[in-house]
């Protein structure tokens, strides 16, 4: 079976891709889910319980506990969601995967936009004074900037289920080295996935971040959903999210069975 290896962004966790790996699943893929450092279990337990350490946790740390499923299968394909979106675009280009979707991406090579959701989110979170202290998610930050597009009780429903704390240090590393890849390098098929109504990552990030890979021998595609937030993953409509994805991966040649090697998949928590 072809192995999809989910990767999930800040304040989630393999949670938030059940609905995925269902569908995933039911069409003959063999999925993995794994869980940054720190972020395995019940979200609601691990917000009740934020684990010793969180606030120091590094990308780098994240991208080699990634690295390391990813180099026990025969390269897999990737979907991650905002900085599981970057750390996407790192493995491909490292050669690790045969083909990645990146949504909502958290860009490389330090790329910024002027959108003030954009500024206003990533100051908060990266915000140098407040050191190796963990940010605590809450209904109310969650519901104005990850899930905006929801109704306040959607919103609610969506954070009681899948939010957890996070590392501010993980958004500082992604803006420095760890976050940088040759974008003028061969790579392999990428889709990279936006909301138009994103209050974190920008579609328009996301399109720049598309326009800046440059070899022209290489498949690298752009797709805009409208009304869609940064909870884009889970919000009503994710199924057409998943099936472009989908599309993708079996349009550029990667098919259920079709390659990889077959190995019990992990559990999503």
């Amino acid at each position: 079976m072809t192995d999809i290896v989910f990767v999930h962004g800040m304040f989630q966790n393999p949670k938030s891709w059940e609905n995925w790996i269902r569908m995933f699943s039911d069409k003959g893929y063999n999925c993995h889910a794994p869980a940054w450092p720190l972020h395995e279990g019940d979200p609601r337990s691990l917000r009740d319980n934020p684990p010793p350490g969180l606030g120091e946790l590094r990308l780098k740390d994240v991208i080699a506990s990634i690295e390391a499923t990813v180099r026990g299968l025969d390269r897999p394909v990737m979907i991650g969601h905002s900085v599981g979106g970057l750390i996407t675009q790192i493995l491909l280009s490292r050669g690790a995967l045969s083909a990645g979707v990146a949504i909502d991406s958290v860009a490389p090579n330090a790329m910024v936009d002027f959108d003030w959701g954009f500024l206003k989110n990533s100051a908060i979170i990266a915000n140098p004074l407040k050191g190796d202290e963990p940010i605590y998610m809450d209904a109310k930050t969650f519901h104005g900037a990850f899930a905006n597009s929801l109704s306040e009780g959607e919103a609610e429903r969506a954070f009681e289920a899948t939010a957890t704390h996070d590392s501010r240090n993980i958004l500082r590393d992604c803006m420095g080295e760890d976050g940088r890849i040759d974008l003028d390098a061969p790579h392999a098929p990428l889709l990279l996935i936006g909301g138009e109504e994103d209050e974190i990552i920008p579609a328009h990030l996301t399109e720049k971040n598309h326009r800046a890979y440059k070899d022209e021998g290489s498949v690298a595609e752009f797709v805009s959903f409208p009304g869609r937030s940064h909870f884009i993953c889970n919000e009503p409509g994710w199924e057409e999210v998943a099936q472009t994805a989908l599309q993708f991966i079996e349009r550029n040649g990667v098919r259920a069975g079709s390659g990889a090697r077959s190995i019990e998949p992990m559990s999503p928590s």
